[in-house]
């Protein structure tokens, strides 16, 4: 582990991002981004893309009220057939994108953003898992959208949860999937705290 010197932030208000970076053993503080991360849809920017530019805008938002800080922003979407989906606002919207998904592999994609004061003062990149997703009957896919484990998850399933019953194989980083690729983090620390 590399913890970079001065504070780091995680510019995220996702508890399973924050326990992630816990688990690697860093000490940070949580500032979410305190504007909403601009609509992307219906851009000409690939899902990697989209998701790099949502992670460098809420680390940049939080990187101004914070000059002296190392910041961290990540965005996590799932990305199929060319669409791209971001967590589901409702329950008929996870409805709608668990169907979509349902017997399919499409890709988890999370944008990682590291801006430091020091040099190399910004890192931007991204990690790919495939997922492959079991179809579910109508009984099983009601029971899931009841149980609420849709919520707040990028394409409205969370492969953290135990025994998920979307979610047949991944081909990847798992800690990706639930939210921030921790072997791409490590390298990213490595890369601005050298020796």
């Amino acid at each position: 582990m590399n913890q970079p010197a001065g504070e780091l932030i995680l510019a995220s208000a996702s508890p399973r991002r924050a326990d992630l970076l816990r688990e690697l053993g860093y000490t940070f503080t949580i500032v979410p981004a305190s504007v909403p991360e601009p609509d992307l849809t219906g851009t000409a920017l690939s899902p990697a893309e989209q998701a790099e530019v949502s992670s460098f805008f809420k680390a940049a938002v939080v990187a101004t009220q914070h000059p002296d800080a190392i910041v961290l922003g990540a965005d996590t979407i799932a990305a199929a057939e060319g669409r791209v989906f971001g967590k589901a606002v409702d329950v008929d919207h996870a409805r709608e994108i668990l169907t979509a998904l349902a017997g399919t592999t499409h890709e988890v994609i999370t944008g990682v953003t590291l801006l430091s004061p020091h040099s190399p003062n910004r890192l931007i990149t991204h990690a790919v898992t495939k997922v492959t997703m079991h179809t579910l009957s109508e009984s099983e896919m009601t029971s899931y959208l009841d149980s609420e484990m849709w919520q707040g998850k990028a394409g409205a399933y969370g492969i953290q949860e135990h025994d998920d019953p979307f979610v047949a194989r991944i081909d990847g980083s798992f800690s990706n999937v639930v939210g921030l690729p921790t072997e791409l983090i490590e390298r990213l620390f490595a890369a601005i705290c050298p020796g």
